[in-house]
């Protein structure tokens, strides 16, 4: 079978906060605890099964606190059964020494980038001292990482995490497209990633994440490509149209679970998702 012909159950990743929007950009942006928690909640019910968790402080700047974390999951875990909790290590506006604090609370999974970008304004820096020891953490505390790709190399740098036995060899690997300055939105260069990943990573699963006006179009690909996930969320796109913000992360992904079905494939349950993602 192709992997365009896969009727193979899809994990739906939400993204509900990101470190960028504001409210003054989208008033659907859940930014407290409780509004995280509520808006986590509806996506579930829409058909998600992971959620990628940021959190912020009290002035919307992104925050590295492991006990706002701490209550996020715990409002997860009682309220979406099943789901897969991934904690942001990302470090757009956080102290580097901070960004694996919230491991110690022992999330599902956790975002790990494997090397330095141009973003917008910054230089992402994800220096290899940190990812090792970042990746290290996880392996302490049993937190299995997300791979972050946002150049060709970075996935060089999550064969050497392989090599020292940091990860295992069978890492979910995440495809960032559309970020300016970073990896354009551009199908060639997914199929030339793609077949990397599998040459030297072979045992991987993945995801594509469009970023902006790319989301849509980056799912497609990936589904076309027989993808284990896709991700969506205002973390990564607050509108529907030009013209219409989206009214909720929950109507995100009802509209990822519609192009999923599209392609000719399904939503993958809770245990489905954590079956394909190497979860218990």
């Amino acid at each position: 079978m192709t992997d365009s012909a896969k009727t193979d159950p899809v994990v739906i990743a939400v993204a509900i906060t990101g470190s960028v929007p504001r409210k003054s950009d989208t008033p659907a942006l859940p930014v407290t605890v409780a509004e995280q928690i509520a808006s986590t909640r509806e996506a579930y019910e829409a058909g998600a099964t992971l959620a990628h968790i940021h959190v912020r402080n009290d002035d919307e700047t992104p925050s590295s606190d492991p006990d706002r974390f701490a209550v996020v999951q715990d409002g997860l875990r009682r309220h979406c059964p099943g789901l897969i909790v991934q904690f942001s290590t990302g470090g757009r506006g956080r102290d580097p020494a901070s960004r694996g604090l919230s491991l110690q609370h022992r999330p599902d999974m956790a975002s790990l980038s494997t090397g330095s970008v141009n973003f917008p304004t910054i230089v992402y820096e994800n220096h290899a001292v940190l990812v090792s020891d970042l990746a290290g953490q996880m392996k302490r505390f049993g937190v299995r990482p997300e791979i972050e790709i946002f150049d060709l190399s970075h996935l060089h740098g999550a064969l050497r995490l392989a090599e020292a036995g940091l990860i295992d060899a069978r890492p979910h690997v995440q495809f960032v497209m559309g970020v300016k300055n970073a990896l354009p939105a551009d199908l060639h260069l997914l199929d030339l990633l793609l077949g990397e990943m599998r040459r030297i990573l072979p045992g991987a699963t993945w995801t594509a994440a469009g970023i902006g006006r790319h989301q849509a179009e980056v799912m497609d690909w990936a589904l076309a490509r027989g993808a284990d996930a896709v991700r969506t969320g205002l973390e990564d796109n607050i509108r529907i149209t030009r013209e219409r913000l989206a009214a909720s992360n929950a109507e995100l992904v009802a509209l990822a679970a519609e192009t999923v079905r599209r392609h000719g494939r399904r939503v993958a349950t809770p245990s489905e998702a954590r079956k394909i993602l190497g979860l218990r």
